[in-house]
């Protein structure tokens, strides 16, 4: 929950700094910062990877999840989600403002393996290390919505905290389940991912359809547990 909770407040600072400064925040400046950001995340996700004692099963838990997730599209599932809600509440008029915003800053915050996996991360091992990044990331875009949808932005620390939270609470439950092997593993996928987001979303060099490859979360510790019985 730590890790959620650093989460909320760095979207509560940006959304003030946009509401203060949002306007005067040159483009140049936050396409470099969030270059950086990204460098920094392909390089984590490197290290995560590092983490597997047999990167063979990383392998087949990247394949099964991807083909999983593009049977079941969840990519397309989660855009779909996405263009629903800002169809149904948005508008010209100064009286949606404030839902389009809350809407707009939830489906950002909340909808991504970023979030997902940072989540089950921090519930299983109390390591918040990718929902702190994932705050950094939240919080210049907090500041970048919030200077143009207004203050609904930051309301939207309302869904991050039962989302993530959520996630967080519901992982921890299954401590006494996942084994160090399981962690090692699932924490190497996640990390695989992680250079996915790097390259799709922030470096935006090659368009990934990052979504559809989060089944290989729950592949990984599969794997795992199907071996150790043999």
């Amino acid at each position: 929950m730590i890790g959620t909770l650093i989460n909320i407040a760095s979207v509560i600072i940006g959304g003030v700094l946009g509401l203060i400064f949002g306007s005067r925040l040159p483009e140049r400046i936050r396409q470099t910062v969030v270059a950086g950001l990204g460098l920094f995340v392909l390089g984590f996700g490197v290290y995560n990877f590092m983490q597997t004692k047999n990167p063979l099963i990383v392998l087949g838990s990247v394949l099964i999840g991807s083909l999983l997730g593009e049977w079941w599209r969840i990519e397309d599932g989660l855009e779909k989600i996405g263009i629903f809600l800002e169809a149904r509440f948005s508008g010209s008029g100064d009286s949606n403002r404030f839902v389009r915003g809350f809407l707009t800053a939830s489906i950002l915050f909340c909808v991504g393996p970023m979030s997902i996996l940072g989540s089950i991360q921090d519930g299983l091992t109390g390591n918040y290390s990718i929902l702190a990044t994932k705050s950094i990331l939240d919080g210049f875009a907090a500041l970048a919505f919030t200077s143009t949808l207004g203050v609904g932005v930051m309301f939207s620390v309302v869904v991050i905290l039962v989302y993530q939270g959520g996630i967080s609470l519901l992982a921890a439950q299954l401590t006494n389940v996942i084994s160090t092997p399981m962690m090692n593993e699932l924490t190497a996928t996640g990390g695989i991912l992680l250079v996915g987001i790097a390259i799709s979303n922030l470096l935006e060099i090659k368009r990934i359809r990052m979504g559809n490859f989060l089944p290989g979360l729950i592949i990984a510790p599969l794997i795992v547990f199907v071996l150790s019985l043999f």
